[in-house]
């Protein structure tokens, strides 16, 4: 959690100066800015990689903080920022017209206009919808974590100002779609950002919503983020929609913009039984979809293979590519955990290259419990990849990867056999793995070959196979020979 004092900046548009609540977020950030908040690109040494295995085993939790942006991020963010801002723009700390919105509920309030109007709320909506897996929650989190949780305000042009600012909360929507139960969330997620003691609930839920307005409205909340929002098809009867209607009241009459964040069809959900679903996508409508093999995938891929703490390093080639992509769906989490899981089974064994059957190995370490889910979303990804190449009769070939390279010399570590089945690659009898892969990677391996020309000769044999018998060279029946 980040509490700063505020900094002001002047506003960019002119009837947002003067407005302490805007002038103490953050100032606006150019992409190339912006991209540097939004991403963490662990370390990777190469002197890493010469550390025993035990050690090389630790590095790879570095996978997990892997955070590489894509092109949505940046219109999620700007969504986010400008929701925050058209909402405080109509609650100046030093106007009248916030004074009477903060003493007075809208029902409530005198007859006596103040000389700057009524309150006029301007909360809007951000709707974010996306399958399980894809990455929503990652998203939301990398973009809220560049604004601080909370603005700490003392003095503002030379006037005491001494007022927190609690700029987002995010809470996750109750299992039975509970009113009370997401008021108990909210109010337990502001306390937190402010490090109060926990607020006792009002034993009510009118004197709880009352209770949960005025905690929003002293403390100026900017944008509250709301996870999980499919939980509302499970709801008993009614339940979504008394919290909908609750969700409709602070957009109405409180102006505190809401994101909602969940999984399909909440949308539909949304539509039906929102009075103003337009509301609920007023400041944008974000359709988080399974990444496709193309030049997003390109781009995360590329920053993920390089984290690669094996003592082999082995380049990324179309069809390493192509099978992470495959046994992934197209999902970062689930590429992530396929390539960690791939590392950790070689790592200390005695051939540490990362091969096609290595990372299916590494999917079914790390998929078991989402394996059923996974094959879902390939297969829907596939038919949605046959109906568009149907359509436009045209296929796309995956050619914008390196060529294959030879892998570079590997480090010699304590090692253990591996069996990876179908891997041709490594030594599947234990007492020829440390021969064979010596051989694999010998640098005098033309020198230690006696007989340079003897398969080209064979070749033109009339009785070749006879004669690479008689040589002694081939070994059709060993359990006769070596019994």
């Amino acid at each position: 959690m980040r509490a700063e004092n505020a900094i002001y900046h002047e506003a960019i548009l002119p009837e947002h100066r003067g407005n302490p609540l805007i002038e103490a977020l953050p100032p606006k950030l150019e992409d190339d800015e912006l991209v540097v908040k939004l991403s963490n690109y662990p370390e990777r040494l190469v002197e890493e990689t010469t550390l025993e295995a035990i050690e090389r085993l630790d590095y790879l939790t570095r996978l997990k903080t892997l955070r590489q942006p894509l092109p949505l991020y940046f219109d999620v963010f700007r969504s986010i920022e400008m929701a925050i801002k058209e909402g405080y723009s109509a609650k100046n700390p030093l106007s009248p017209t916030t004074m009477n919105y903060l003493h007075y509920s809208s029902d409530n309030r005198p007859d006596v206009e103040p000389r700057t109007g009524f309150f006029k709320p301007k909360g809007s909506g951000i709707t974010i919808i996306g399958e399980s897996g894809v990455g929503k929650t990652c998203m939301l989190e990398q973009v809220l974590n560049c604004f601080p949780d909370v603005i700490e305000h003392t003095y503002y042009q030379n006037q005491m100002l001494a007022i927190p600012q609690v700029v987002w909360i995010k809470v996750d929507c109750p299992d039975d779609s509970s009113v009370k139960g997401l008021c108990h969330r909210i109010l337990e997620q502001i306390d937190q950002k402010l490090g109060l003691s926990p607020t006792k609930p009002a034993g009510t839920v009118a004197l709880l919503l009352q209770q949960i307005e005025s905690k929003m409205k002293s403390n100026f909340l900017g944008i509250l983020v709301i996870d999980e929002m499919q939980n509302l098809n499970l709801a008993k009867a009614g339940g979504a929609d008394r919290l909908l209607g609750f969700l409709h009241n602070l957009v109405n009459n409180l102006g505190i913009p809401i994101l909602f964040c969940a999984n399909p069809p909440f949308d539909e959900l949304l539509s039906k039984s929102f009075k103003s679903a337009r509301r609920a996508e007023s400041s944008g409508y974000f359709d988080v979809k399974l990444m496709k093999n193309d030049d997003e995938w390109e781009l995360f891929v590329d920053e993920l293979w390089c984290l690669q703490w094996t003592n082999i390093e082995t380049p990324l080639t179309p069809s390493l590519n192509n099978t992470l992509y495959s046994l992934s769906a197209g999902n970062m989490d689930l590429a992530v955990r396929i390539y960690y899981s791939a590392q950790k089974a070689i790592i200390g064994s005695s051939n540490e290259k990362i091969t096609e059957e290595v990372l299916e190995l590494g999917a079914s370490i790390a998929i078991r419990a989402t394996k059923k889910l996974t094959e879902e979303m390939r297969k829907k990804h596939a038919i949605s990849i046959l109906k568009r190449n149907r359509k436009d009769g045209s296929t796309g070939a995956n050619s914008h990867l390196h060529e294959d390279v030879s892998s570079k010399e590997v480090i010699n570590t304590k090692s253990k056999t591996v069996t990876i089945p179908g891997d041709l690659t490594r030594p599947h009898h234990h007492e020829f793995s440390e021969e064979l892969t010596e051989l694999v990677f010998a640098e005098d391996l033309r020198e230690r070959i006696l007989d340079t020309n003897l398969i080209q000769r064979a070749s033109q044999d009339s009785e070749p196979l006879e004669n690479l018998r008689a040589l002694g060279v081939l070994c059709d029946d060993p359990l006769e020979i070596f019994s």
